[in-house]
């Protein structure tokens, strides 16, 4: 065994320490999606082939290495919304202001973002849960989630507990879907937002829960729901559901999360 250590260096130490950095970073994002169990195959096929190639097993060995090579644009395909959340991860965890942002690399950016103001949000979610209407609020961090606003009916606002609050009435035009606020203003209404996929999921949530948790996941968004069925308010941000969320927390946390 001394003749493996020998041609040991330390720069292979260094590849194999990021390698496994990386595959824990990909298990962690599939980890309670249904992709969980193709991660497994992938990483059990990849497996195998390292060790037909070790033992020098030229057909077997070209097969798997065929089927590795032309299967990466499948799982691209297959593997679609966690590449977008390991990417969004990646710039939203090194590139936020005060680390790595292009804010402060291009100085001609002239347009101000101007601050939260949170106090009319945390009151219509009191009056929504007290009344149990159920509702579902965007709150954009970085991205202005255009995209998502598009799928709605533009609004372009200033937050106002009332405005809000009619536009979730039972019987309005824009109850339906997801709220989008982003630079302090109500961008849009009645907006599709993607539905995770994540199995643990409370099954006795309903599709308002599972599009907050969806929507978390694909943006870097903080999302509040209300429930129509009990009133209670809960959020969802990067991916977790955090349930029976009372007004006087939802009103402490928010500041936390949009904090410079």
């Amino acid at each position: 065994m001394g003749f493996i250590f020998d041609t040991f260096r330390f720069l292979d130490f260094i590849d194999i320490l990021l390698a496994a950095i990386l595959i824990f970073q990909v298990y962690k994002l599939v980890r309670g999606t249904v992709a969980v169990n193709i991660f497994y195959g992938i990483f059990l096929i990849y497996m195998v082939w390292l060790v037909v190639r070790a033992l020098n097993m030229q057909l077997l060995g070209s097969i798997l290495g065929q089927l590795i090579g032309l299967g990466l644009l499948a799982l691209l395909i297959v593997f679609q919304q966690e590449v977008r959340r390991f990417l969004l991860v990646i710039g939203t965890r090194y590139f936020r202001k005060g680390m790595i942002s292009f804010d402060t690399l291009f100085a001609f950016r002239k347009d101000h973002e101007e601050d939260w103001n949170f106090a009319p949000i945390v009151e219509a979610c009191t009056n929504l849960s007290y009344s149990k209407t159920g509702a579902l609020l965007v709150l954009a961090k970085k991205s202005e989630l255009r995209a998502f606003a598009e799928t709605g009916c533009a609004v372009d606002a200033t937050i106002s507990s009332e405005l809000i609050e009619s536009i979730f009435r039972k019987d309005g035009p824009l109850h339906d879907g997801g709220m989008i606020l982003a630079r302090n203003r109500i961008s849009a209404a009645r907006c599709v937002l993607p539905v995770t996929e994540n199995p643990n999921i409370p099954p006795d949530l309903g599709l308002r829960h599972r599009a907050g948790v969806g929507m978390s996941e694909s943006s870097d968004s903080f999302v509040i729901i209300v429930s129509e069925e009990t009133g209670r308010i809960a959020y969802a941000n990067q991916g977790r559901l955090v349930e029976n969320v009372g007004t006087e927390e939802l009103g402490r946390i928010l500041p936390l999360i949009f904090v410079p």
